[in-house]
């Protein structure tokens, strides 16, 4: 069977996170969404998404293709129904089609289909902040998944470990007189990450492949930290999705980093107001800010963002892709992509300048800064054109 993830309704809501990447493609817990239902599938998948990045995520359609909306997180009933699926069937919760089965070429018509009703729970991606307000659950769902009748390296003798039974160490991981406490949720090391001495962590938590937690590191759960990422400082209930550095005293907390980004030292973020209230969030559908339903919640950052040392963000602050924030104040809480400045005032981030940067930061990685990744920006550069003051 092909299986392809398609972005679903949600899309604009995971704004600025979906400009650069198909839904399926956002990390939450310790896998990103496709990788948990490639995983949970036994299959690989390719992505419906917007046209200007079909050409780095092409959709492969053969003849039998069974569609799933990707802001769904796999679980046993929902895989299990799924792969019982046959063709113009469709599975809905309530109004929203959540997987279906077309022949190649076919038009889809669900009046002409046989719906089956999805009544079970699963994790839910319909907000940007959904990414760190269900990090916990997923996290535990993911560790479940990957060390399953597997077993952990085992823990270094200077570690300070509360709950063995809930930390998972990969192959090739270093950890010396850190403080694990995984009695809170578990804790997985991914494969040749290190955690400096003198770190504090408390689960769930998760450090994928590669990344770094820095000296004297302060983590709270439920907090991910997605491969080659570096963090050090105070860090609470976050995502990071790859690639991007915390890397210095600070805190970041109730927050989400797309890839690519650096936090300067000594920045802080907001996720609580001085009067308590809800926190509104800029929202790309509906061009205002709109509320969240959360008491706690910080910094939305997408992909290539730079912020400089002593860097302040208010809570609830959306900040777009390659932007370059720098001085004192507080910078407005929306920042839209390409904008270059801080609290005084913003230019536009020409793309020639950001495209410099951007291959220097990635062939620091050895990743290549391709045509395609060019082309992503240039059309994010050109679409958040209207929210910069040119």
């Amino acid at each position: 069977m092909n299986y392809i993830l398609f972005d679903g309704p949600h899309r604009n809501a995971l704004l600025p996170f979906t400009f650069t990447r198909p839904v399926a493609d956002i990390r939450v817990g310790i896998l990103t969404i496709r990788e948990k239902w490639e995983k949970q599938l036994g299959s690989t998948t390719t992505s419906i998404t917007e046209d200007y990045l079909s050409e780095k995520w092409p959709m492969v359609e053969m003849e039998n293709n069974v569609m799933i909306n990707a802001s769904y997180l796999p679980n046993d009933i929902l895989v299990a129904m799924i792969k019982n699926l046959e063709h113009n069937q469709a599975i809905f919760q309530e109004e929203e089609v959540v997987a279906f089965y077309a022949k190649e070429g076919e038009e889809v018509d669900f009046d002409s289909f046989e719906v089956i009703e999805f009544s079970n729970d699963c994790i839910k991606i319909e907000h940007t902040w959904d990414i760190f307000q269900k990090n916990e659950e997923a996290i535990r769902e993911d560790f479940e998944l990957l060390t399953e009748d597997r077993f952990s390296q085992p823990i270094p003798k200077s570690v300070n470990v509360i709950a063995p039974e809930n930390i998972f160490i990969e192959e090739g991981a270093k950890l010396e007189f850190v403080t694990l406490n995984a009695s809170t949720g578990p804790i997985y090391i991914g494969k040749n990450a290190e955690i400096m001495e003198g770190s504090v962590i408390r689960g769930p938590f998760a450090l994928c492949e590669s990344g770094r937690v820095k000296l004297a590191t302060k983590v709270y759960g439920a907090t991910t930290v997605g491969p080659h990422s570096v963090i050090g400082g105070e860090v609470n209930n976050s995502v990071l999705f790859g690639y991007s550095n915390k890397g210095h005293d600070g805190f970041l907390g109730n927050a989400v980093l797309g890839e690519w980004c650096n936090i300067g030292a000594d920045s802080n973020n907001s996720n609580l107001k001085n009067n308590y209230e809800e926190v509104k969030l800029w929202s790309y559908e509906t061009e205002n800010f709109a509320k969240t339903g959360l008491q706690f919640c910080g910094l939305m950052m997408g992909d290539h963002s730079k912020c400089g040392i002593n860097t302040m963000f208010n809570t609830g602050t959306v900040v777009g892709v390659s932007t370059n924030i720098f001085g004192a104040g507080f910078p407005r809480n929306f920042v839209p992509s390409f904008s270059w400045g801080g609290a005084s005032g913003f230019t536009t981030y020409l793309t020639k300048k950001a495209f410099e940067t951007a291959k220097i930061v990635m062939a620091r990685r050895n990743v290549e800064f391709s045509e395609e990744d060019a082309k992503i920006l240039e059309h994010v550069f050109e679409e958040t054109k209207k929210y910069r003051k040119e």
